[in-house]
């Protein structure tokens, strides 16, 4: 009986060992199976930011990161270049390494990208560039790209400058106009200087002189401040981006001139683009900035629309240019004709900041 007692004890505690080994290696493999559940069901993006030179930059960056997030189902793995392009050059052959589902690029510069973009594609792994574009032998190193027609923004801002000298009755000889560049190469550099350049030939406005602001305030004032001291017969100053104007504005204050829309009396005129800094658009209220072309930062959902129509085996539009507003609070003039086309012009008010 003894023994009957004991075979039945040891039975039950035999299989209280093996249900416990049981359920603890059941738990763990349901959560392996999530967990490899969870890691497909997020895409990995590496994306090379260009760097934090202005505030549309850094919109640009704000706008991915609240995108590609796990909750909406992306790993991003994100790099600073810091106005490098070595170092995007860097950052894309990590992203190989990591072995990264899609590339994002907001490249530095339009050329020097054939050998790694060559090495992404190799490796399968779709780039989308954003924002500048890239210059390649060969266009199918990358997917697609998506981002402003610069040159068309360039050609609003002389569409409206001509306006307004017809406006104002001022002839063509009278526009001493300089432009502060951006990053030199940079697509939106290169669509806003071609944009000016074939204004002042068809127009016949002078212009006075060409200088590298590098998209940033401080070099903005630096330069301005300078050319006004070199040239003091500027009356418009083409900046190529906020921070610029911005720059610009505190040099004229520093020198005693007056920024405004007055240019036959000694005013200086600013013009601008981007629309992104909110001391910017108060100047355009405030009279200080004559008008800004918009450049419209927020990408992150449009990449990541092109993304997902890849993942639906689709194929995405190779270029893709963004909707953009064209800003003043000139109430004489409420369109601009460029390109053939009508724009209306968006008056910027308090309330509208």
């Amino acid at each position: 009986m003894k023994k009957k007692i004991i075979s039945l004890f040891l039975s039950v505690i035999l299989v209280f060992l093996l249900t416990g080994c049981s359920s603890e290696s059941s738990t763990g493999n349901d959560s392996e199976v999530l967990n490899t559940n969870s890691q497909k069901k997020l895409i990995k993006v590496g994306f090379s930011q260009v760097g934090a030179e202005s505030d549309w930059r850094s919109a640009n960056t704000e706008s991915m990161r609240e995108v590609f997030t796990a909750e909406n189902g992306y790993q991003l793995i994100f790099e600073d270049a810091q106005q490098k392009q070595t170092n995007q050059i860097m950052h894309i052959r990590s992203f190989i390494q990591q072995e990264v589902d899609y590339i994002v690029l907001a490249p530095v510069t339009e050329t020097g990208w054939d050998t790694v973009l060559q090495e992404a594609k190799d490796a399968g792994i779709p780039v989308l560039i954003v924002d500048r574009m890239v210059d390649v032998k060969d266009d199918s190193l990358y997917v697609c790209w998506v981002g402003s027609n610069f040159e068309l923004e360039a050609q609003k801002a002389c569409a409206f400058l001509d306006a307004f000298t017809i406006k104002n009755g001022i002839e063509a000889k009278n526009i001493n106009i300089v432009d502060i560049q951006g990053t030199i190469g940079a697509s939106a550099q290169i669509g806003r200087t071609k944009g000016l350049k074939d204004a002042c030939k068809a127009n016949g406005w002078n212009l006075v002189a060409v200088e590298n602001g590098e998209f940033t305030q401080t070099k903005g004032r630096e330069v301005t401040e300078a050319l006004l001291n070199k040239h003091p017969e500027i009356n418009v100053i083409y900046c190529e981006n906020d921070n610029e104007a911005l720059g610009a504005l505190e040099a004229i204050e520093s020198l005693g001139r007056v920024a405004g829309t007055d240019i036959m009396n000694g005013e200086i005129m600013v013009m601008s683009f981007d629309g992104v800094n909110r001391e910017a658009r108060q100047d355009v209220i405030d009279k200080k900035i004559a008008c800004i072309a918009e450049c419209n930062p927020l990408h992150g959902p449009r990449v990541a629309s092109l993304i997902e129509k890849i993942e639906n085996g689709m194929v995405p539009d190779k270029m893709s240019f963004v909707d953009e507003e064209f800003f003043s609070a000139d109430y004489d003039i409420s369109s601009i004709i460029a390109g053939g086309n009508v724009y209306p012009v968006t008056f910027l008010k308090e309330d509208s900041n």
